[in-house]
């Protein structure tokens, strides 16, 4: 029976040593990368403003889903979600829990550490934990996750990298262009995948959409408010 959510310390421990190469628990070894180059500040945050609400659609090649998260303090949010895994051909709603390990603002950036994990509300063999992180100016962006994932019959680790690009910078409100390359690989097929990603968003509503031959379409939509 897997707790309802990792403790902060252990889960951190777990995929940090497996991210910089150091095999912990049986994981793989991960590929170290902490990119330093983002998009806007604070929309695909997993964390929004305290008191505020964010509902995400999306749709990959290992699940589609639907979810559902409320800030009730700076540092974390919680959420429900929804979704129908792939791999295993399950449907299950899951709690999830989003927590702020480190932010630090500068006059021109931000860099942020998260902590996420959520488990099967119905079956606590469903349940994943990620470590990601991100960093960002008005012009340019990267970031990363590690992420551990089980289902009923298997179990992943993945790893992703994406960095971004605004090929113009818009005021507060305006429609906002992010031109994005995106990579990863998980340890069931063990084949890197790397392809291109446009984000678009204004205000509190955003769209990501990318595009692989072997994975076909990932899409993204999210709503905060």
């Amino acid at each position: 029976m897997v707790p309802l959510f990792l403790s902060v310390k252990s889960a951190t421990k777990i995929l940090t040593l497996s991210f910089i190469g150091i095999p912990y628990g049986g994981m793989k070894t991960a590929f170290i990368i902490l990119c330093l180059l983002v998009a806007t500040h604070s929309m695909g945050r997993p964390i929004s403003y305290v008191g505020g609400h964010t509902i995400m659609a999306n749709s990959g090649p290992q699940s589609d889903g639907v979810y559902w998260h409320y800030t009730p303090n700076i540092n974390y949010s919680l959420g429900l979600d929804y979704q129908r895994d792939k791999i295993s051909d399950e449907s299950f709603s899951s709690a999830r829990l989003t927590y702020l390990i480190n932010r630090k603002n500068t006059a021109k950036s931000q860099r942020n550490l998260y902590l996420k994990t959520g488990v099967g509300l119905n079956d606590s063999d469903n349940h994943f934990y990620a470590l990601t992180g991100d960093w960002e100016t008005r012009r340019v962006f990267a970031g990363f996750s590690a992420t551990q994932t089980s289902g009923i019959g298997y179990d992943m680790f993945e790893q992703t990298l994406k960095v971004g690009i605004a090929p113009y910078l818009g005021a507060y409100g305006d429609f906002h262009t992010w031109l994005m390359v995106e990579t990863k690989k998980n340890d069931m097929d063990d084949d890197r995948i790397t392809y291109p990603v446009l984000r678009f968003f204004k205000g509190g509503a955003l769209m990501e959409v990318g595009y692989h031959k072997k994975t076909d379409w990932n899409l993204h939509l999210m709503y905060r408010f």
